[in-house]
């Protein structure tokens, strides 16, 4: 059982944004090293899903489109595959908005506009950018013959645009876990639109904060 399993010796500091990183501890809790891919990293430990792994010797894909992003990486993730891109569906250029909080960052111009017209939030600049699909990310840049233990998915409204963008045959992380802004409580999980597509593709939701959901691949192995 569970609660009988003796206390391991880990980093116990969170980084994420709603405690995400330990819903990922506990479902990883007996795996020492794995790997991962963060869409939407944003930073190398600030509100990072990711960072609290690296520290403990996993080691992954970080990917955010934001010009300059992947410097601060490179300086603190050097063990990382560090990604300057943008990733949808959408193969036409797309227009980054670039709020002077960095974290809201991203492709939707109807959630961008809102934010500053709303909350007064100032969009500081906007630049036009080219995304790739998953698909091709992984394709280009993840090494042969691993496995995908979680994806992480957090650009700030085009999330599905990225689900969509995988090729989910070929491409198969254990637990993916999809920002949804939509969804504050356990039964509206069901209509979410990541749980529609994720359903499709053989992944069932598992848990969630209060604004993500974490899916697990049906047929995976952990214990979360």
């Amino acid at each position: 059982m569970a609660w009988l399993r003796p206390p391991r010796p880990v980093f116990t500091e969170s980084y994420s944004q709603e405690g995400e990183d330990m819903v990922l501890r506990r479902a990883f809790e007996a795996q020492p090293i794995g790997f991962y891919v963060d869409i939407g990293a944003h930073h190398p430990e600030r509100f990072s899903n990711t960072h609290f792994f690296y520290c403990r010797g996993w080691r992954g894909i970080n990917v955010d489109a934001m010009p300059g992003s992947m410097e601060a990486f490179a300086r603190r993730r050097p063990g990382d595959i560090n990604v300057e891109a943008a990733v949808s569906d959408q193969k036409q250029t797309l227009t980054y908005f670039i709020f002077k909080e960095s974290a809201l960052n991203g492709f939707n111009r109807e959630l961008s506009l809102e934010r500053a017209h709303k909350h007064g939030l100032s969009i500081i600049g906007e630049i036009p950018i080219t995304p790739v699909t998953l698909a091709e990310l992984l394709e280009k840049h993840l090494p042969r013959g691993r496995q995908i233990d979680f994806l992480t998915v957090d650009v700030e409204g085009l999330d599905m645009n990225v689900l969509r963008s995988n090729d989910w045959e070929r491409f198969r992380p254990e637990v993916v876990l999809v920002e949804d802004m939509s969804v504050s409580s356990w039964n509206q999980i069901d209509a979410s639109p990541s749980t529609v597509f994720l359903r499709s593709v053989g992944y069932e939701p598992f848990a969630s904060t209060v604004h993500t959901i974490f899916y697990r691949r049906q047929d995976a192995p952990i214990s979360a």
